[in-house]
């Protein structure tokens, strides 16, 4: 069994001073971590019935393209606008100080597929939450939110009830 703690490295004061970022490109550069990653990631879900796994860019597609291959489903890709060359769903959120977009091709789910949703990462919770209100908007049911690393102390997964969320590490709490 692969310690995948060993493989995330602390970056204090990242990216601002206070913040304590927990950099996961020591995990991507070792091929045993990344496996065992995958691993543990298919596990949190397997045995559930997944049409497809979708996920926000960036870090949350290096997670989930492998996830997918892994659980037998396709893969969504959820970007930022004007990255998508054909027609697409989109929705509009509020962050901290300002605000976002996400969008998907209109044919990237079906109405009624069950989707699981993959982020590198759970922190406050607010892109997931737009992911899972634009995956919604589009027709899907969301299956849960899959994260290798939760932040406890950010409580996002609060934020993203009535969602099933769960993730391989843990910090914090």
């Amino acid at each position: 069994m692969v310690d995948l703690k060993k493989f995330v490295r602390d970056v204090p004061d990242y990216p601002k001073p206070g913040i304590l970022f927990r950099d996961i490109t020591p995990l991507l550069g070792d091929a045993s971590a990344l496996e065992a990653a995958t691993d543990a990631l298919a596990e949190l879900f397997e045995g559930e019935d997944v049409d497809v796994i979708a996920a926000a860019e960036a870090r949350g597609f290096i997670f989930a393209a492998p996830l997918a291959i892994r659980l037998g489903v396709g893969f969504v890709p959820i970007r930022k606008p004007g990255k998508l060359p054909y027609e697409s769903h989109s929705y509009a959120y509020d962050l901290e100080y300002g605000s976002d977009e996400l969008q998907i091709h209109v044919d990237g789910v079906q109405k009624g597929q069950r989707v699981l949703l993959m982020d590198d990462l759970l922190a406050t919770g607010g892109t997931m939450e737009a992911c899972c209100r634009l995956l919604e908007k589009a027709g899907a049911e969301i299956v849960g939110c899959a994260f290798l690393i939760h932040l406890i102390e950010l409580a996002g997964e609060r934020r993203l009830e009535p969602y099933r969320c769960r993730s391989v590490l843990s910090y914090g709490g």
